[in-house]
Parts: structure tokens; sequence; C-alpha cells
């Protein structure tokens, strides 16, 4: 049963604005609690202008303000779900997404269906998608320079605060400073002169991979593989599987192919090096500090899963099919068709049903 509800609007889209209407309808004829949580525009400070008006409250201070809902409803596409998980991690509460985007992945739930998706996460009848997520530790504190402001008033929205060191033992200090920061997608470390490369060595699980020059790094988790890492020629990778992937944009050398590991087993540090350009670290699109040469990160699978509501258990495959046309391509219909489905009426033999070894099941 729902008790509390977040609501997060993309507030430039008109059929959001209407959608989330009927969401607070919807709240009010049931007596649930529902509150706007506004991850678009900069809170009011008094007098505080050190940040340039961009600064914005951690996901925890948001999601107090909103009364710590239980579930978050994100109405727009998949940029206002991101914005909504990042509220949502913070207190380990559900996330329904209603789609007015695009060409989203992540948000699910069609307008007419809008109250039906609600009535169902209320009874409890729903599905619930646990998706990896992912965090990291730094050689410092993130932070943002002075200055940056001015830089990226354009394309990124709102500025966040870097994020706050999580307790650690002492004895684990050599290991970096663990950052409460959770990312549903992906952590990019980016250029920030234009004449300057980002030239970094990478480690897989404290083994050095080798010396990267390019504009960009993106280490992407299941989810994200179809986002800024499949833009960048990245493989799309089943959210079913807990992997990380490394993909390389625009690198300045030979080897420009995609790593794929396993997030249970492995995890990847990126380090600065000496004559490198200084690298900004965003993670789900929302920047979260910049590394000068000989810091380091290393990201790796969060210890929370995102928890997002669906009707159904999702298709992935076949929003991937849909999304890029890939069953009405007009070379292969010209050849034949065949069926949607390969299904036999007999039940599915146990080889088919658990296939591999007994020791992955």
């Amino acid at each position: 049963m729902i008790e509390r509800i977040g609501l997060v609007v993309h507030g430039g889209k008109e059929a959001a604005v209407a959608a989330a209407a009927r969401v607070k309808a919807w709240a009010r004829g049931r007596g649930v609690p529902c509150a706007e949580i506004d991850v678009w525009n900069t809170p009011a400070a008094d007098g505080d202008e050190k940040d340039g008006g961009m600064g914005r409250l951690t996901a925890l201070e948001e999601a107090e303000q909103a009364g710590l809902p239980d579930l978050v409803v994100t109405v727009g596409g998949d940029g206002t779900l991101l914005r909504g998980v990042r509220v949502a991690a913070a207190v380990d509460a559900l996330v329904l997404g209603i789609d007015v985007g695009r060409v989203g992945f992540l948000t699910e739930v069609r307008v007419p269906d809008l109250e039906a998706a609600l009535d169902a996460v209320h009874a409890g009848t729903g599905h619930v998608d646990a998706r990896l997520m992912l965090t990291m530790r730094a050689s410092r504190p993130l932070e943002i320079p002075t200055g940056m402001q001015a830089l990226l008033r354009y394309g990124r929205g709102p500025l966040l605060p870097p994020p706050t060191p999580r307790d650690a033992d002492p004895g684990h200090t050599g290991w970096g400073v663990p950052l409460d920061v959770l990312g549903l997608n992906d952590v990019v470390f980016e250029k920030l002169a234009r004449d300057r490369q980002a030239s970094v060595a990478i480690y897989v699980s404290g083994r050095l991979l080798g010396f990267y020059s390019a504009d960009a790094f993106v280490v992407a988790s299941s989810t994200g593989s179809t986002a800024y890492s499949f833009a960048a020629g990245g493989p799309i990778v089943s959210p079913h599987l807990d992997a990380l992937v490394f993909t390389p944009v625009a690198p300045h050398m030979v080897f420009d192919r995609s790593l794929v590991l396993s997030a249970r087993e492995e995890r990847v540090a990126v380090r600065v090096l000496e004559r490198s350009g200084r690298v900004a670290v965003s993670v789900d699109g929302r920047l979260c500090g910049v590394l000068d040469p000989g810091d380091w990160v290393s990201v790796y699978a969060a210890p929370r899963r995102a928890r997002l509501a669906r009707l159904a258990d999702p298709d992935f495959l076949g929003r991937v099919r849909d999304r890029f046309g890939l069953a009405d391509a007009p070379a292969a219909l010209a050849d034949g068709s065949a069926p949607a489905e390969y299904r036999p009426a007999q039940p599915l033999p146990d080889d088919l049903a658990h296939p591999g070894p007994p020791d992955i099941h």
C-alpha cells in the first residue's frame, strides 16, 4: 500500500503537467499525501550567491522535504526518471515512471494506463524490476571548482552538491574515500578543455589494463548500456545481467572497443595521468566533481538496487526491437517474414528452462 508519493514532473511538457494533475487527483481520492519534488530549479537561499544560484540539495534532503515518500512517481522521459531515482534511492523508495518522452528505455507506463498502474502499486500486484546501481570511491572528496557555473550553465541543469563521504573503516583509507552517491545509468569521465584530451590509466580490480587518451570514458551499468555507452559504440547488455560496461568515447588509439565485466567480481578505476587535461566526473548526467592529474576514482556495484515499478515483467528486448525498428528493416522484409514468437504448445524442456550447468542457477 502506498503511504506517501513524491512527484517529479518535467514541467516543460504540457502532457507531463496534465498527467501529473491526474496523479495528484488519484492521490487525493485515496487520501495518500502527494508532494511535488522540484529537481529542476534551485531552492532559494537567502543571500547565498556563492554557487551562482545553481546549487542543489542532496538526494536525502530532497526526499526529507517531500516527507520521505515510499513511492516516487516521475512524469516525463528517462531523464526525468533518473532524477527521480536519485531521490528515491536515498530512502529505498519504489519508482514509477510515466512515459511522455520519445526514446525511453526506463519509463514504461503510458499516460492512458496511469491510474491502473497506481492502483496496481497500491494493491501490491505490480512487478518490481530491481536494477543494479553504481557507486564510487575516490582518492579525495570530489569538489566542483569555483567558476564552473558559467561553463556548465547551459545544457546540464542545476549543479548538484558534490557527494559527501560515507563512513569508512580507517584501516581501509588506502582504498579511497567512499562517496555517498548512487547512479543507475553510468559514471562518465570527460575532458573539460576542447584542446586537451583526458589521458588516464584504467585499472580493473586493481590491475592496470592500459593507458587511454579520449574525449570521455563511460562506466555503465547494464541498464545504462542503452544510453551514452551505446551512443559511443558500446554493446547493449540485458538488465538481467549484473555487468559493468567500460566504453571509451572518441579514443586517440587503435583499441577502441568496450569491455563487459562482472559487476559482482570486478571494479573499474580511472586515474588521471600527470600531463592530462582536467577531467569532469558525472553520474547519470549530473556533474559531481572535477579531477586533477594524479586523482583517481573507482566505480563499482552499489550495495542497493533501484526498484522500478512495472505493470508486468518488462520485455527489454522487445523494447530494443521497437525503439530501433529491428523488425522493420526493408532489406530483410523483402526476403520474407517470421512469427513474433517461437513458443510451441508443449512444456519447455528442462535444458531450455534451466540452461547451463547447475552451479549457475
